[in-house]
């Protein structure tokens, strides 16, 4: 049987391609052996670049993974999925041409609760300065935190020793007292040994039934410094006499939640006052 001649020139054609490139391919490998012959330490050195370029491509990418997931971790420990509102400052206009401080409230923590969803936990925050005996004649300065029992969850602390105050401690108004680890050391030696103690506040006796300590070392860039005290919201609000705090925090149960929920309170707080004057983080 014999083809059409379209039919063998095409054939013709297809093996006379293929044979240039196999004589390509030998030629590039005989070129190769030759090259590798007359110059082995080039050859040699080229190899190990490659080698090394590879590795370091490698490394640097996995040393770049590692650090986005240590630093997504650093972040957790922190606080997970944490939404922090503060005050920062500024007035409102009252009778008589007065102004007073718009500060944040207990109320704005409620209606952020009633009205965003996904929120697990909150917590306001009152700031006090006060000075506290170590004894022998010797005060120190404290920062006194009046806190909700939901704190510890929402800023992921790590309880040392004893516990944390509960809601039947803040409903009761019970003067007991929570303190970072390098202030129960200042006082009374050691963590385990501060449990059970107590210390005075503006005269007032507070006993000390818990030691903690944050998660992760911020270096001083939180709320929490070393002579820290933390006590319920409540007790706190004897000092002061408001519901006026200066900040509040809230966790969500997921952190894809996070974003649409800070927006949620973005609009609900600066809805209750001056949006300049809050600084909301996340």
């Amino acid at each position: 049987m014999e083809f059409p001649r379209e039919t063998q020139t095409r054939s013709f054609q297809t093996t006379l391609e293929s044979a240039r490139r196999t004589m390509l391919f030998r030629e590039v490998v005989r070129l190769a052996l030759d090259s590798f012959r007359l110059s082995k330490v080039r050859m040699m050195l080229t190899m190990l670049g490659m080698i090394i370029g590879s590795a370091s491509i490698i490394l640097v990418v996995t040393i770049g993974l590692t650090g986005k997931q240590y630093a997504l971790n650093l972040i957790q420990s922190i606080g997970p999925n944490m939404i922090e509102v503060m005050y920062q400052g500024g007035n409102v206009a009252g009778p008589n041409n007065t102004t007073t401080p718009d500060y944040l409230n207990n109320s704005d923590m409620d209606a952020v609760n009633q009205q965003v969803a996904g929120i697990v936990a909150s917590s306001p925050m009152l700031e006090i300065r006060d000075r506290v005996s170590m004894g022998n004649g010797i005060q120190r300065e404290a920062m006194v935190l009046g806190v909700s029992p939901q704190y510890k969850d929402v800023r992921n602390l790590a309880l040392l020793s004893g516990r944390f105050f509960d809601d039947q401690d803040s409903f009761t108004h019970a003067k007991v007292a929570v303190l970072n680890l390098p202030f129960a050391r200042a006082l009374f030696g050691n963590e385990y040994e501060a449990v059970g103690r107590t210390f005075r506040l503006s005269g007032i006796p507070f006993e000390v039934i818990g030691v903690f300590k944050e998660s992760v070392d911020t270096f001083g860039q939180s709320e929490i410094e070393e002579s820290t005290i933390l006590i319920p919201y409540p007790v706190a609000r004897y000092f002061t006499g408001t519901d006026n705090v200066k900040e509040i925090f809230f966790s969500v149960a997921d952190s894809n939640l996070v974003i649409p929920a800070s927006a949620e309170v973005a609009r609900i707080i600066q809805s209750r006052h001056q949006p300049r004057f809050i600084k909301l983080s996340i």
